[in-house]
């Protein structure tokens, strides 16, 4: 590969690199790693030992013996405990990206929405509202006894 083609390879991959979807992109990943731990750690710390309760502290010890006998290796078990468990992170992984993430994030773009919706209109009224006084001043030199026409502006509208 020649110097020229090795320069335009890492260019073309720096501004890969520096797109927003790609720096977003990242910045999602770590930020759900760093949520996994804590899930992981409120299902070990809170919820499997509220299973644990009324059964044993490990999703994973449940399962269903589909053979005449299971023991040990023997034996086909359905592990429907660690899907629970499994399930049960992935719905509290995003009950806290939705609430801690999400649902701020919304709300955040929708106040700034209509802020500047409310810009936009006092813009808009204070277009008016000029237009309204202009045509008073209009109408009140009319009225005061001139046509509203001066000769020196010519006929003008």
């Amino acid at each position: 590969m020649s110097a020229k083609n090795e320069a335009s390879v890492w260019q073309g991959f720096k501004a890969f690199l520096m797109r927003g979807n790609v720096v977003d992109l990242a910045v999602a990943v770590v930020i759900g790693a760093a949520f996994t731990n804590i899930v992981n750690s409120v299902v070990k710390g809170i919820i499997n030992p509220l299973v644990g309760a009324i059964g044993t502290t490990n999703l994973d010890n449940y399962s269903s013996c589909l053979s005449a006998s299971c023991k040990g290796t023997k034996g086909i078990q359905i592990m429907w405990g660690s899907v629970l468990g499994s399930t049960l992170q992935f719905m509290i992984t995003g009950a806290v990206v939705y609430f801690l993430m999400v649902l701020p994030m919304s709300k955040y773009l929708a106040r700034q929405e209509a802020r500047k919706r409310a810009r936009e209109g006092t813009r808009e009224v204070v277009e008016v509202t000029e237009l309204e006084v202009l045509k008073e001043i209009r109408d009140a030199l009319v009225a005061r006894g001139g046509t509203g026409h001066d000769a020196r502006w010519g006929d003008r509208p």
